[in-house]
């Protein structure tokens, strides 16, 4: 799928490892996928294991969606579908019943007090990089050049194995 420079587009990375109002993580990130306006393409939704302290596992997946608002008014678009959901702010990398990050924007970067697009940590997060390579490969990082099959590539050469002491 080809990014449309004419009609910006986002790419979207969700997250979800506790249980609101839909039910499971996997009905909380279908329904917030259904709250999203403009969405063009969907991923299949993985099972991951969380990063920092929580212990639930995550499921996630990320969906391209095309909209005119600024990345400032999406991100805020976004925050407001988190609340809807029952998202509190608290400890970061906690258990979360809905996550939504923007991780690309068209627009290629931006940066202000509040928003980093690309996201900051994208290129190291397997369960960001997995669901985005299904339904925009070819999409180029503004800063390294290199499309989200190439960093996905990337993470897959990185040894994975526990260091031993």
């Amino acid at each position: 799928m080809s990014i449309s420079t004419t009609y910006p587009s986002y790419a979207i990375a969700i997250g979800s490892n506790r249980r609101g109002r839909h039910g499971h993580p996997r009905d909380e990130v279908r329904a917030a996928i259904a709250a999203l306006p403009g969405v063009v393409a969907v991923s299949r939704l993985i099972e991951t294991a969380p990063l920092g302290p929580s212990l639930r596992q995550f499921t996630n997946a990320a969906v391209l969606l095309r909209s005119v608002e600024s990345p400032p008014v999406m991100l805020a678009r976004l925050k407001a579908i988190e609340r809807d959901f029952g998202r509190r702010r608290g400890q970061r990398w906690s258990a979360r019943v809905i996550d939504l990050d923007i991780v690309l924007w068209s627009g290629g970067v931006w940066r202000d007090s509040s928003l980093s697009v690309p996201h900051v940590a994208f290129r190291t997060r397997d369960f960001v990089l997995r669901p985005l390579a299904q339904i925009v490969p070819g999409w180029r990082d503004p800063l390294t050049a290199r499309t989200v099959r190439q960093l996905t590539k990337r993470l897959d050469k990185v040894d994975r194995r526990p260091i031993r002491s």
